[in-house]
C-alpha cells in the first residue's frame, strides 16, 4: 500500500526540464520551418503549423496533471483493458478512417484528427509491462517469449493493413526490452544478423551472398566448434541456419516487391542508390541532406535558413524537422539537442533501474527503446543513413497525436517513479 504523497516531491523534476526544453525547442523550429520572411506572422497564430503546436502544447500540460493526479495504480490494474481497447480502435480505423496519403490511419472527427497508431506504443508498453511483472512469467521460456511477443506484434499487424508502415516498424523496440527482462541473447542476435543479412542483399548479388554464408559456416564448423562439438545433431544444425538465410535472401525479393507499397520500394531503392531518383523518391533526403550541411558549425542563424524558407524539404515541420535544426542552429546546435535527447534517455534509464516494482522497471524500459528508436531513425532518415519511413522526432515534430501521445508515454513512467519511494 502507498501513501498519499505530494507529487511535486515525488516527480523527478531533472526529466521534466528536458522534456520542457525539447517541447520548447520543437516549438521555436516549427516556427521557423513555416516562417515566411516576405509575409511574417505571429508565432500564436492559429493559420501555421506553429500555432497550432501552442494548442497542443498547452493540451499537453491538461494531460499531464491528468497523469499525475490519477491513481499510479490504474496504470497496471487497467493495462490489458487499455490495450484491448486500442488494438478495437485500430481495427476500426482501417474501416472509417480518412485515406491521406495512401494510408488509413488518422480518425478524422470535425477538424480534429488524431491517428490511434501513435497511441498504440503507450498502451502496448503498459500491457507488456504488466505481464513480464507477473508471477511465474519468464521470458526465457518460449511459451512466455511468444505471448509476450503476439502482445507486441499484433498491433503492428494492424497498423500494416492501414498501410501506415512506419508507425508498425517503431515496434522493433520492444526487443530491448525483452533483452533486458532475460531472453537469451541469441534472439536479438539473430534479429540483427538478419537485419545486415538483408541490407547485403541490397548492395550485393545474392549468389555471392549465398557462398559468403556457406563459407561463413564452414569456418564456424572447422575452427569454432571444438573436435567434440562436431556431432551429427550440429551439423544438421548448421545446415538448418545456412538453408534458412538462404531462403530469407532469396525472399527478399518477394517482400520488396509483393509487400511493400511502390513508393516504399522507392525509398529502399533511393537508399541504396541517391541518385537514382533525385527529383522524386530521392529529393527529400538529398535536400534533407543540404539543409543540415549548409548550417554549418554554428549555422545560419534563427529564421534564416534559406532551404527551411523556401520549402525545398517536404514535410519540412514533422518528419524532417532536424533539417531545420541543422540548417539554423548549425553543428553545435544538433549536438546540443542530441545531448538533450542522451541526457533524457539516461536519466530514464537509471529511474528504471531504481524502481522497486518490476511493472515501473519494465515500462521505464519500454519508454527508453521506444524513444530511442524514434530518436535513431528519424534522425538517420534525414541525413540518408536509413530508409525515409515517416516517423516524427520525440516531442519536436509537429503533431497533436505526437506531441500527446509521447507525453503521456513520459509522464505515465514518472508517476509511477514518483511513488517509488514512498512504498510501505
Amino acid at each position: 500500500m502507498a501513501r498519499d504523497i505530494d507529487i511535486r516531491e515525488g516527480i523527478d523534476w531533472t526529466t521534466v526540464w528536458l522534456y520542457g526544453a525539447l517541447v520548447l525547442f520543437g516549438w521555436l523550429n516549427i516556427y521557423a520551418a513555416v516562417y515566411n520572411p516576405e509575409n511574417p506572422i505571429e508565432i500564436v497564430s492559429l493559420s501555421h503549423n506553429a500555432g497550432r503546436q501552442l494548442i497542443f502544447i498547452c493540451a499537453s500540460f491538461l494531460l499531464i496533471l491528468i497523469i499525475l493526479f490519477v491513481d499510479y495504480k490504474v496504470y497496471d490494474s487497467f493495462a490489458y483493458i487499455f490495450y484491448g481497447l486500442i488494438v478495437v480502435v485500430l481495427i476500426g480505423t482501417i474501416f472509417i478512417a480518412t485515406e491521406i496519403k495512401g494510408s488509413r490511419s488518422w480518425i478524422k472527427i470535425g477538424t480534429f484528427s488524431f491517428q490511434p497508431a501513435e497511441f498504440s506504443k503507450v498502451f502496448t508498453a503498459l500491457a507488456l509491462a504488466r505481464y513480464l511483472s507477473t508471477q511465474n512469467v519468464n521470458i526465457s521460456r518460449f511459451r512466455d517469449a511468444f505471448v509476450a511477443g503476439v502482445m507486441v506484434f499484433l498491433p503492428p499487424v494492424i497498423i500494416i493493413l492501414q498501410k501506415e508502415t512506419g508507425s508498425a516498424l517503431t515496434f522493433a523496440a520492444f526487443v530491448a526490452v525483452f533483452y533486458r527482462e532475460g531472453l537469451p541473447g541469441i534472439y536479438p542476435a539473430l534479429g540483427i544478423a538478419l537485419a545486415i543479412l538483408f541490407v547485403f542483399t541490397l548492395f550485393f548479388p545474392k549468389l555471392y551472398i549465398i557462398i559468403g554464408i556457406l563459407v561463413l559456416c564452414g569456418l564456424f564448423w572447422y575452427f569454432f566448434l571444438k573436435r567434440y562439438e562436431r556431432t551429427q545433431q550440429n551439423m544438421f544444425r548448421l545446415i538448418a541456419v545456412f538453408v534458412i538465410a538462404a531462403v530469407f535472401v532469396f525472399g527478399t525479393d518477394f517482400f520488396i516487391n509483393k509487400v511493400l507499397q511502390p513508393h516504399q520500394q522507392k525509398r529502399i531503392q533511393v537508399l541504396v542508390n541517391p541518385d537514382s531518383d533525385p527529383l522524386g523518391a530521392g529529393w527529400n533526403v538529398t535536400q534533407s541532406r543540404i539543409a543540415i550541411s549548409s548550417g554549418g558549425v554554428i549555422g545560419k542563424g534563427y529564421l534564416q535558413g534559406t532551404q527551411t524558407k523556401f520549402d525545398f524539404v517536404p514535410e519540412q515541420s514533422t518528419d524532417f524537422i532536424f533539417c531545420t535544426v541543422g540548417e539554423e542552429w548549425g553543428f553545435l546546435g544538433s549536438l546540443i539537442v542530441i545531448l538533450i535527447f542522451a541526457a533524457l534517455l539516461n536519466r530514464i534509464v537509471n529511474l528504471a533501474e531504481k524502481q522497486r516494482s518490476k511493472f515501473a522497471r519494465i515500462y521505464g524500459y519500454c519508454v527508453a527503446a521506444i524513444l530511442f528508436f524514434h530518436l535513431l531513425v528519424n534522425i538517420g532518415m534525414t541525413i540518408g543513413l536509413m530508409p525515409v519511413i515517416g516517423i516524427p522526432l520525440p516531442f519536436l515534430s509537429y503533431g497533436g497525436s505526437s506531441l500527446w501521445s509521447f507525453t503521456l508515454l513520459l509522464f505515465i513512467f514518472l508517476k509511477l517513479d514518483a511513488h517509488r519511494s514512498y512504498k510501505v
